[in-house]
């Protein structure tokens, strides 16, 4: 089973398209194995699937992503909820997580299933955690210039991480997208039936 994501606070660009691609091709493959008869969902599979969707209620208030009006920390938080949700339902259900990134779906020799559902998630999800890692150190770092700053030369959240990582943003609002609004693992229950 995957434990806690890896220490390093940074988020490498290439890092983050496998990522998202991970979680693409492994959701879909899952997704298209269930619709397709080839991977059929027990009781308990049904069961976590529901604790997970209530578990990740994204509480956005029907707005589509990004959510740039939102709090970073609200933001990174809905986001990085996913990777602790996941462990647990994998732990609840005896489900291995494994890294799939950089790995097709379709290289495997056995139907896709739950731990495969949520691996493919998981990879995304971590980089939330990864993300909010970055967002404190970068804060922390905020505070201490601050005590050095007059009040008109103090960056804000927002620049500073858009400095430290350029397409922060960008891949922020890419990784809203995968959780929430239209077609979306918002629509878990949907797909899932």
């Amino acid at each position: 089973m995957i434990t806690e994501p890896s220490p390093s606070p940074v988020s490498d660009p290439a890092d983050f398209a496998s990522r998202l691609a991970a979680a693409e091709d492994w959701t879909g493959a899952a997704l298209e194995a269930q619709q397709e008869g080839r991977w059929v969902l027990t009781g308990t599979e049904r069961r976590i699937l529901a604790d997970i969707v209530a578990a990740t209620n994204p509480l956005h208030g029907g707005r589509l992503p990004p959510h740039d009006d939102e709090s970073l920390y609200v933001r990174l938080g809905r986001i990085g909820n996913w990777a602790g949700v996941l462990r647990l339902a994998a732990r609840a259900g005896s489900f291995e997580l494994r890294p799939v990134a950089g790995t097709d779906p379709s290289s495997q020799t056995r139907p896709v299933g739950m731990a495969d559902l949520l691996s493919g998630i998981y990879a995304l999800a971590e980089q939330g955690e990864r993300w909010q890692r970055l967002m404190l150190a970068t804060v922390a770092e905020l505070n201490a210039a601050a005590r050095s700053r007059p009040p008109q030369e103090r960056q804000d959240l927002d620049q500073a991480l858009a400095e430290r990582e350029p397409r922060f943003a960008k891949d922020l609002a890419a990784a809203e997208r995968f959780f929430t609004g239209p077609g979306s693992l918002e629509d878990l229950p949907l797909f899932l039936c």
